[in-house]
């Protein structure tokens, strides 16, 4: 039986950096257990060190004690001996406070350092480090040290079954073996999202480049409206090359068809990071977050960000209403960095 109990945290980014971890932890000691939603369970089902998934819903800016206190008293019967928060709020901390989790581990804020067996200081904004070091920092607190030679990259893995299953999705689209993938959604909000026009001329120039190659716009249900808008903005000659799979692929089924992709483009998201996992040839589009935290983390990855003097921001929405920081970036040059990935993966 586990005794090591994972708070995931509940973005689809963070839950990909935070697989270093899970998979230190695993070695260390054994099999892991992680509690996360069903927005995130996916990506740890996907990770090499197959940990356990509790899988469990809570709504957004509410504290529901009575769920957490049933989800709780199950947890208290696994009698795990230590858990590793790694959201930041206060709500996080509950579960393993109410199963009386003997050891529990986390950064400290949100009034929640007293029911931190041990925990550590919380970054601020300007020095914070990539998300995979910040999490895997946390070892600290239990005197595991980190093998300086072993590779920290986010590694996923899925199986040939799961992909033969992802790729019925494509079937609606001719002679689908080679296609490329663009992610146009970002839940944090608009001034992390590349125009729509640029997805549709970056569409257009993929497949003008190649007739044999398709495009398959990937996402959640909330992005399917804007990958309407860029089907609308390309010409209705290509619109049979091109799926629009967002809010029909799920996320297990997103995570299987993406290491089958010659190569993508998106924004700062999850898929993001899901694709640098498998080690695709992307590219990624940087405006109001920073490419030193968040960047996807693989040898085949380009950043795409013009480090202007407003960015990044970390706003939502552009708090100059221009947007500068990501429609400066050209779909040429977007093209350009993504056939330069492909390459060197090629040679590689």
């Amino acid at each position: 039986m586990s005794q090591t109990l994972v708070i995931a945290p509940n973005w689809i980014g963070d839950a990909v950096m935070s697989e270093p971890l899970i998979r230190y932890l695993n070695e260390a000691m054994g099999q892991i257990t992680v509690l996360a939603t069903p927005w995130v369970a996916p990506v740890y089902r996907a990770m090499l060190s197959k940990p356990d998934v509790i899988e469990e819903n809570f709504s957004h800016g509410k504290i529901e004690y009575a769920k957490r206190r049933q989800l709780a008293n199950l947890i208290k019967d696994k009698q795990f001996n230590q858990a590793f928060v790694l959201p930041n709020s206060w709500k996080s901390i509950l579960i393993p406070v109410l199963a009386k989790i003997p050891k529990i581990y986390g950064y400290q804020g949100e009034l929640r350092t007293a029911f931190l067996t041990k925990s550590l200081p919380n970054p601020s904004k300007k020095n914070r480090p990539p998300m995979v070091e910040h999490y895997l920092d946390l070892v600290k607190l239990i005197n595991l040290q980190l093998n300086s030679q072993k590779e920290n990259r986010p590694q996923l893995h899925v199986d040939v079954f799961q992909q033969n299953q992802a790729k019925d999705l494509l079937q609606p689209l001719p002679h689908s073996e080679k296609f490329y993938i663009l992610a146009p959604g970002a839940e944090f909000g608009p001034a992390k999202q590349w125009p729509v026009q640029h997805y549709a001329e970056l569409a257009t120039q993929l497949l003008h480049h190649d007739s044999n190659s398709r495009v398959v716009l990937l996402g959640s249900t909330k992005d399917r409206d804007t990958c309407d808008e860029i089907l609308k903005k390309v010409n209705t000659n290509l619109h049979i090359n091109i799926l629009n799979l967002c809010g029909l692929a799920s996320l297990d089924q997103s995570i299987a068809l993406i290491p089958l992709a010659k190569g993508l483009a998106s924004n700062d998201s999850g898929l993001m990071h899901i694709a640098a996992a498998f080690g695709i040839p992307q590219i990624a589009f940087y405006g109001s977050s920073d490419p030193k935290h968040t960047p996807p983390l693989s040898p085949f990855a380009g950043i795409l960000f013009l480090g202007l003097d407003c960015s990044p921001c970390h706003q939502r929405k552009c708090p100059l209403g221009h947007l500068n920081c990501l429609n400066q970036i050209t779909p040429q040059s977007a093209f350009d960095e993504l056939h330069r990935c492909i390459t060197l993966r090629n040679i590689n």
